[in-house]
């Protein structure tokens, strides 16, 4: 079956347009979404509002022990940075290819069930990106210690993890990946 499209537009101000066109069945697009707004915003804080506060700072006068004046100008490079940072993981997103998730194997999406064979107990993780990760849900990134010693895994596989808290003895009980999900 084909993907089905979605555009749309978003006006916010006069110079501010926003197209975003994503598939509907991509689970990826919320965070692409709030990588997007913030983007937007810290673009509107960059254009507009800081470079309003180094105007005001330099009115008032000798900017070699203006406070207000080294503070926007720090933030103004804070903000620079973040909004590269925001657009290489927008890129890398966009990179991702959900196909290219093994249908037998642990990967982004899947859920896994382990049992702690130190503790005798089994707990169940999601396999998500950093920005869904969520201990307390049992959403891990596949880039923590744990998400990484659980990718490309399959049942009856047997792990040993070093996280903060020590190590860990898991073996895979259960599994579901993200097309048996679909």
């Amino acid at each position: 079956m084909a993907p089905i499209y979605n555009q749309e537009i978003e006006f916010s101000g006069a110079q501010e347009a926003r197209v975003t066109i994503t598939t509907m069945s991509d689970p990826l697009k919320k965070i692409k979404q709030k990588l997007q707004d913030e983007i937007l915003a810290l673009e509107r804080e960059l254009n507009i509002d800081l470079p309003k506060e180094i105007a005001v700072a330099r009115a008032h006068g000798d900017l070699s022990e203006n406070a207000e004046y080294k503070f926007a100008k720090e933030r103004q490079g804070f903000v620079n940075a973040r909004i590269g940072q925001l657009k290489k993981r927008m890129g890398d997103l966009g990179m991702l290819n959900l196909t290219n998730i093994p249908k037998d194997r642990a990967g982004y999406g899947s859920r896994i069930v382990v049992l702690d064979t130190q503790r005798d107990i089994k707990v169940e993780y999601k396999l998500v990106s950093t920005e869904e990760a969520d201990a307390e849900k049992g959403f891990i990134s596949t880039t923590s210690p744990i998400g990484r010693a659980l990718l490309n895994r399959k049942v009856g596989d047997e792990v040993k993890v070093s996280t903060p808290a020590g190590s860990k003895e898991l073996e895979v009980v259960r599994l579901v990946t993200i097309h048996d999900e679909e």
